[in-house]
């Protein structure tokens, strides 16, 4: 039994998060990024104790980075300044607040499509214009990254590089080289590298390098958010490189901070490492579960599996429906899936599936979309 049996289908459904309460009842869904696991215990404990004392005050500034600090170092061998960090509302909305600073309304932010649709929605909603480099076969296209430095750059204007690592949705886990790579243009171009990681405790093959050790310039956010199913319980910190800081940000950032969130992130950060541990075995179990079925059952899907995240970006471009993929999954299997074209360029033809979920769920999953792909 994995992490993810431990929780009932029917006992899922009493949630009433997006996940649980978008579509119908007969609809699955493996769409939005929450798990089908039970809580943490430590999460659990300390919150439910800040409760009973009544700790729902105002967050204190540097607990959030005292707790990532150690688990960083355990995790990754990185030394995080704490003092230098930041804690901010959640990671999208601290990435806007460092865009207010690196730029001025109308500059360039250039991603990597396709790429989880926020990279689009908050820089526009900032007044930013975006410049894309897309991925070439899921890895950064260095050659596209530096055209788009330049055309951002064009005119003397500032401009800056939001990186998704590990990469959402295709799970791809950015190597030292091409961290360094990605560094020297910035430098060159004169770009700042802003880096989403909240991803970064879910790297299933391999090794994960924070940014900031092999591009000084640059500011990282993390989050305990994905990794141990906190969503809803919004908190995050601005990391900077030794090369930078964030003495500009404002004050006022801080006062949207979740306290009891913090409260949580600590707790799955300083007493929640078996727990992930665990929970690691169990998605690479799943993600060949996921490979398998849908070798034995959709032969017209094509799916390379990441080395991070709980994510399968599955091309179905070769299924032949008329519709947009995740339409026919829909309507025809009652599965929902996140559409390939919300993330952007790229996109078409493509799902992303959410395989933190039990063995139960993945075998339906793929069981439906075979069905509704079949037209029969």
């Amino acid at each position: 039994m994995t992490i993810f049996d431990q929780v009932s289908l029917d006992d899922l459904r009493a949630r009433t998060s997006i996940k649980w309460r978008a579509y119908a009842d007969d609809v699955l869904p493996c769409f939005v990024a929450e798990m089908d696991v039970p809580q943490a215990e430590p999460v659990i404990r300390a919150v439910t104790e800040a409760m009973r004392r009544g700790d729902t005050g105002y967050d204190t500034p540097t607990a959030y980075a005292e707790a990532l600090a150690p688990f960083a170092e355990q995790r990754w061998g990185w030394q995080i300044d704490v003092a230098a960090c930041r804690t901010v509302p959640d990671v999208m909305n601290g990435i806007v607040e460092v865009l207010r600073l690196c730029t001025d309304p109308g500059d360039a932010v250039v991603i990597n499509p396709p790429v989880y649709p926020p990279f689009t929605s908050f820089p526009e909603h900032a007044g930013r214009r975006l410049v894309h480099a897309p991925l070439a076969e899921g890895r950064l296209d260095l050659a596209a990254l530096d055209r788009a430095f330049a055309e951002a750059t064009a005119g003397g204007r500032r401009a800056a590089y939001v990186l998704c690592h590990p990469h959402n949705p295709t799970g791809t886990v950015h190597t030292p080289d091409e961290l360094r790579a990605v560094g020297d243009l910035a430098r060159t171009a004169g770009v700042t590298v802003v880096a989403d990681e909240i991803h970064a405790p879910v790297v299933l093959d391999g090794t994960f390098t924070p940014t900031t050790t092999v591009i000084p310039e640059a500011i990282a956010f993390h989050s305990a958010s994905k990794a141990f199913n906190l969503a809803g319980l919004r908190a995050a910190v601005a990391v900077p490189g030794a090369a930078t800081d964030l003495d500009r940000l404002p004050e006022i950032v801080g006062h949207g901070v979740m306290h009891v969130g913090t409260v949580a992130h600590a707790a799955a950060y300083r007493e929640g490492g078996g727990w992930l541990d665990a929970l690691l075995d169990d998605l690479r179990a799943n993600r060949e579960l996921v490979q398998t079925l849908l070798a034995e059952q959709v032969p017209t899907a094509r799916w390379h599996p990441g080395e991070g995240t709980y994510f399968a970006w599955i091309d179905l471009s070769g299924a032949g429906t008329a519709q947009e993929p995740a339409t026919t999954l829909l309507h025809r299997g009652r599965l929902a899936v996140n559409p390939g074209l919300t993330f952007g360029a790229g996109g078409a033809g493509f799902v992303r599936l959410n395989f933190a979920a039990s063995t139960a769920t993945l075998t339906e999953a793929v069981r439906r979309m075979a069905h509704a792909l079949s037209g029969s």
